[in-house]
C-alpha cells in the first residue's frame, strides 16, 4: 500500500496549515490478534509549511542509547512534550483533539503525549520494534503518527517473523496503529536513498512510550 504523494498546487502555496476531515476518509486495515491499522492520506492540508516551521522551531536533540550491549547514537533527532507541555505549533493541539474526537469509543481517555522525530535524510531510521514501554506491553493502546516532509516507506511485520507490510507516508498523511498492534506487531522506519528529511510526530496516551 502507497500513501505517499506530491504536495498539491494549493499546499505549497497555503500559509497556514488546516486539518481536512476523519471520518469516512480514514481506512482500516485489519491485521492479526486484533491488530488494525488506520490510513488517512492528506489529512493535514499545507503540511509543507507545517513541517518547515516544526524543522526551524523544535529544539531537537542527539541521544545515545544502548544497543546490542554498545552505546550508539540514535539515528535521527528527537523531542518529547509530555501530557502539560505546550505543543510547537498550534495545529498539533488541534491535531490531538481531533484524534480524540474521532477515536473516543475505542479511546475514550484521548491522546495525552507527543514525541516528534526528524529522520534528517535517508540514513536516519528506526529499527524494528513496539511500542511496548509502559501500558502497551500489556493491554491494546493507539499510536498515532502524523508524518511530514518527504515520504518515508513505515514497514509493519508480525512478532517472530512473517512477511511485512509497507506503507509509504508523507506530506500530511495520518498512520495510526491500534488493537494489540504494539504488541503482537513491529513497525520500522528503513534506511532508505535518494529522500529528503521528514518530520514524525507521534501522539500517544498517558503511559504508552
Amino acid at each position: 500500500m502507497n500513501a505517499g504523494r506530491q504536495a498539491s498546487l494549493f499546499e505549497e502555496a497555503s500559509t497556514d496549515p488546516a486539518l481536512s476531515e476523519l471520518g469516512s476518509a480514514v481506512v482500516r486495515r485489519p491485521l492479526t490478534h486484533g491488530a488494525w491499522v488506520d490510513l488517512r492520506p492528506g489529512w493535514i492540508v499545507g503540511a509543507d509549511e507545517l513541517f518547515n516551521r516544526l524543522s526551524a522551531d523544535v529544539p531537537w536533540r542527539d541521544e545515545r542509547r544502548t544497543m546490542y550491549d554498545r552505546v550508539l547514537d540514535v539515528p535521527r533527532l528527537l523531542c518529547h512534550y509530555g501530557e502539560h507541555a505546550p505543543l510547537p505549533h498550534p495545529l498539533l493541539d488541534r491535531c490531538r483533539d481531533a484524534l480524540g474526537h474521532h477515536y473516543r469509543r475505542e479511546l475514550p481517555e484521548g491522546f495525552a503525549t507527543a514525541g516528534l522525530c526528524l529522520y534528517r535524510n535517508g540514513n536516519d531510521s528506526v529499527a524494528w520494534h513496539g511500542d511496548k514501554i509502559g501500558r502497551g506491553k500489556t493491554e491494546d493502546t493507539m499510536v498515532a503518527i502524523v508524518s511530514l516532509g518527504s515520504p518515508r516507506p513505515l514497514l509493519l511485520r508480525p512478532v517472530g517473523g512473517g512477511a511485512s507490510l509497507k506503507f509509504t507516508v508523507g506530506h500530511g498523511d495520518l498512520l495510526v496503529m491500534g488493537g494489540s498492534c504494539q504488541r503482537t506487531w513491529e513497525h520500522a522506519v528503513p534506511k532508505t536513498t535518494g529522500v529528503g528529511p521528514r518530520v514524525s510526530v507521534q501522539f500517544r496516551p498517558r503511559g504508552v512510550l
